[in-house]
């Protein structure tokens, strides 16, 4: 029972008390005057008390814990809301109401990359043992400094930016489907680029190890990035490759950061910044501990893709139907027209539920501890040695409880931007993909440094005869 229906059964009950305070007075042989008895109301948005909810509560030790009961989804730490980031609720929403109206599955078709993406490439690395596949739409190209005939007052345009993403374990690239789109809304010169890391979606290794398993250590997964952005830029013929933001989600914010903190792209890539959804080294780490619990529990299969998507809206692992239409697809494959069968399921048994997780994630436990450890330091910059050293940072996040003492000391510090999303769950960009593009977007425009105007140097003031 929480405290304001606490409140509001006592003030009921006192009411009730002193409505029928005259009684005993008319017993005594005196005269009072009755007090009208009222109704008193419960505040708007509270729900009527219950009895029963109230025995169950002490019997259970709470709600949440009574068998077959509705349970609010703790995944998003929505209860930690101070912070001395920004935090965003949404406007005109109770911030931790249950969301109503859970679509049906007929209403849960997928919804094909087409619908956002301009074009899906495969690029066959250099070393010819892995050909990664990714989702582009191309930002607006660079416009000439110098033209034949200018127009008046026309400006050179560098072109707009390519918002780089790379997902989390599990995850596909179509998890930055809904976010590209809504990044382009607000910033139509923008590019997405967007890539299935090895082991997830359609990247596909062309020379497998049967002994061995898939390497996603964070230094090969950071090496895969940066070969994807070279390789599709040399792809779609650009002469340079455009002023980059990078983003990504869990195991990705940890893969872009090692990108921006190692020395692997070129010197002449322009880093404007790179912002991590919803990762921190302490809290991943703990939550390493309780993994393999959660993987057993969630569904081995499914027996349609509705079904599958359906479950993701459901059990609010994704809070946003459209999100999940276009997103899950990528996670499951159909075994039934593959011809291989996935580890836990030997080819001579029956599938029942023939629609299995496309990425193992138990497989990948030897390398979950060195995704994150060293990922504060890494974000914050100390000892930068790549083109993220002088790039923004920006740190969104479901939880203020998520942030370490490092992070919370760099943030005092003003060495970055945090935002913080109470009524989202783990996949931000998913459940709130308008409000995360607004941030990402104000991101970038704080870091645009075409925009900046920059006064002219003294020797340039002195070789045209100008007194300084």
């Amino acid at each position: 029972m929480s405290e304001l229906q606490k409140k509001w059964a006592k003030a009921r009950l006192s009411n009730t008390m002193q409505a029928h305070a005259y009684a005993p007075s008319q017993a005594m042989g005196t005269t009072a005057m009755p007090i009208p008895a009222t109704t008193l109301q419960p505040p708007v948005g509270l729900p009527d008390f219950n009895e029963l909810d109230e025995e169950d509560e002490d019997q259970f030790g709470s709600l949440s814990s009574i068998p077959n009961h509705p349970q609010d989804d703790d995944s998003s730490s929505a209860s930690s809301v101070s912070s001395t980031g920004t935090v965003i609720p949404s406007p005109g929403r109770a911030l931790f109401a249950r969301p109503q109206g859970v679509p049906t599955r007929s209403s849960l078709d997928p919804i094909p990359w087409t619908t956002y993406f301009e074009r899906e490439l495969s690029l066959l690395s250099t070393d010819g043992t892995i050909t990664y596949h990714v989702y582009l739409t191309s930002p607006d190209p660079p416009t000439p400094s110098t033209t034949n005939n200018p127009a008046p007052g026309a400006k050179p345009s560098t072109g707009g930016p390519l918002f780089v993403t790379h997902h989390g374990a599990g995850s596909s690239a179509l998890s930055f489907a809904v976010l590209g789109s809504e990044i382009r809304k607000r910033l139509p010169s923008a590019g997405i680029l967007s890539l299935d890391a090895r082991g997830h979606g359609l990247t596909t290794i062309t020379t497998p190890s049967p002994n061995e398993p898939t390497n996603l250590s964070l230094g090969t997964l950071s090496q895969d990035l940066c070969n994807a952005i070279l390789l599709t830029a040399k792809a779609m013929s650009w002469p340079d490759i455009p002023p980059l933001i990078l983003v990504g989600h869990s195991l990705g914010g940890a893969v872009v950061t090692e990108l921006a903190y190692q020395p692997l792209l070129p010197p002449s890539v322009s880093l404007l910044g790179y912002a991590v959804l919803d990762v921190v080294e302490g809290s991943a780490l703990d939550a390493l501990q309780s993994m393999q619990t959660y993987l057993s529990t969630r569904p081995q299969g499914f027996h349609s893709l509705k079904e599958g998507i359906e479950w993701h809206v459901r059990s609010r692992t994704i809070r946003n139907s459209v999100s999940a239409r276009v997103s899950v697809p990528a996670l499951l494959v159909d075994t039934t027209t593959t011809t291989t069968q996935p580890q836990q399921q030997p080819p001579s048994t029956k599938v029942s539920k023939p629609w299995k997780w496309r990425t193992d994630l138990s497989s990948t436990q030897p390398f979950w501890q060195g995704w994150f450890v060293g990922l504060s330091k890494k974000f914050l910059g100390q000892g930068a040695t790549g083109l993220g050293k002088g790039a923004g940072k920006m740190l969104l996040l479901a939880g203020t409880d998520r942030l370490d003492t490092e992070l919370t000391i760099g943030q005092m510090q003003g060495k970055y931007a945090l935002q913080v999303f109470p009524e989202a769950g783990h996949f931000i960009h998913e459940d709130l993909p308008e409000k995360t593009a607004v941030a990402l977007v104000d991101f970038y425009r704080r870091n645009d440094r075409s925009a900046l105007v920059l006064p002219p140097k003294v020797s340039e003031l002195l070789a045209q005869g100008r007194r300084v």
